[in-house]
């Protein structure tokens, strides 16, 4: 029997877990869900027989080691910040931890300790990162197998909402944690086209985009993500002219939040004034000018050169920046209350669902000719709790959870999972339950 910890129920986990529940009898696992909030916990597990719900508290190091030293595999799926202290634990207790998140500095030194321990840190399993890095170099390994020469690679997704539910003029719905989406893309942007760095700063980010088509539902446009430069080492591609990744929206959706980004309304930096007395229609008003005859609307498009009854005013209009309602906050960053004015108009309504959408365009060179493969994928979810969001983010984790128990997975130390070994045997049942990519190849003139 081997007993499997999952730290973190939230709305990521709930197809993971599921997935776990659904094979424990099989492989006889025991499950152990914890989450400070324990009743949520609970109904993660709905009563199954092979599973038991705990209040789990990250700070408190004795129950949190007692909790990881009874288990053969930890799978965390707490905020990234605080997976150091799993994987501290689990070297010292020399238990296998599995994560959908990003390699942190902290977690990445740990590599030579998880290998004396004799243990594998399985990181960035979920959809982005994770299907991203597999379906990537799948192509990226084919291509080099067959004598190909990459050119030019570029690999974009985003979280959105399914076109029959897109019922905003946004054509945007939170699918994933509001805070993220609010403080997306600050930093500085990079990437290499042609064989020239390219840096983009946060405040002119939205208004670099390029678009692109992904199989049958239509036109999106790509905004850059930070920094591309470093996948050039993480997928062998040191020598490539052309890197880029990138994040997906539909036509528009950028133009309009630069709006936000240009007034400074993402900044989180620090905590505004008078916040419990303010309304909408103030709190855009302090980022203009002092001028109190002018309306606010008229003051925004001059400062911005909108056009009064053109689609971005029109936008916001809807989102109601302008109303005279209070804000509903006693404190906050202009992030923060930004985002209390988005969760009232963007979260999921009961019965929507959401879309995940994927592409990767690589231009390789073979016998003297230029080829170019477009990779697409795009995932619609099942239902509220297994969104296509917590289904491409869970069901690679929970494979890998399996494959490791199964001795399939033969690697000790801080890995993702750019290597056959780890994305085939996923992309593979990934594929059998949907989670497939659609690959179009042409001969570039």
């Amino acid at each position: 029997m081997n007993k499997i910890l999952i730290l973190g129920a939230g709305m990521s986990s709930s197809t993971l877990i599921r997935y776990l529940l659904d094979h424990s009898c099989e492989y006889d696992w025991k499950i152990t869900v914890g989450d400070k909030d324990a009743e949520l916990a609970n109904s993660k597990i709905n009563g199954h027989e092979n599973a038991i719900a705990v209040e789990f508290d990250i700070f408190d190091e004795g129950s949190r080691r007692k909790l990881i030293g009874e288990h053969d595999v930890v799978v965390s799926m707490l905020p990234a910040r605080m997976h150091p202290l799993v994987a501290n634990d689990c070297v010292i207790l020399k238990k296998h931890m599995v994560t959908a998140s990003y390699v942190s500095k902290e977690v990445k030194e740990l590599d030579q300790k998880a290998r004396e321990s004799g243990i594998v840190m399985l990181n960035e399993l979920g959809v982005d990162p994770g299907i991203d890095h597999m379906s990537a170099m799948k192509l990226v390994d084919d291509i080099r197998n067959k004598g190909g020469k990459i050119l030019l690679f570029k690999s974009s997704t985003g979280g959105l909402i399914a076109p029959e539910y897109d019922t905003n003029p946004w054509n945007y719905k939170f699918t994933w944690n509001p805070r993220n989406v609010v403080l997306a893309g600050q930093g500085t942007s990079m990437f290499i086209r042609n064989g020239r760095y390219k840096y983009i700063p946060y405040h002119k980010l939205f208004g670099r985009v390029e678009k692109t088509t992904v199989l049958d539902y239509g036109e999106f446009e790509v905004y850059p993500n930070r920094d591309s430069l470093k996948y050039r080492e993480i997928y062998g591609l040191q020598d490539i002219p052309t890197i880029f990744r990138g994040t997906l929206r539909r036509p528009g959706f950028c133009k309009a939040w630069d709006i936000f980004v240009q007034l400074g309304m993402t900044d989180d930096n620090y905590q505004m004034q008078d916040v419990e007395s303010m309304t909408w229609r103030q709190f855009i008003n302090s980022f203009l000018r002092y001028e109190p005859k002018t309306n606010v609307e008229d003051k925004l498009c001059d400062y911005l050169g909108l056009d009064p009854d053109g689609e971005v005013m029109q936008k916001l209009k809807w989102l109601g920046i302008f109303d005279d309602k209070p804000v509903g906050l006693n404190t906050g960053s202009p992030a923060q209350i930004l985002q209390k004015l988005l969760e009232d108009k963007w979260m999921l309504e009961p019965g929507d669902k959401d879309m995940i959408a994927m592409q990767h365009k690589i231009e390789y060179e073979i016998d003297g000719k230029r080829r170019l493969i477009t990779s697409s994928m795009a995932t619609i979810g099942q239902d509220a709790p297994h969104t296509a969001m917590s289904v491409t983010v869970g069901t690679p984790v929970a494979i890998a959870v399996k494959l490791l128990l199964a001795g399939k997975i033969n690697l000790k130390g801080v890995h993702i999972p750019i290597k056959p070994e780890l994305y085939s045997p996923i992309l593979k049942e990934l594929e059998d339950a949907g989670i497939r990519f659609v690959d179009e190849e042409t001969e570039v003139e």
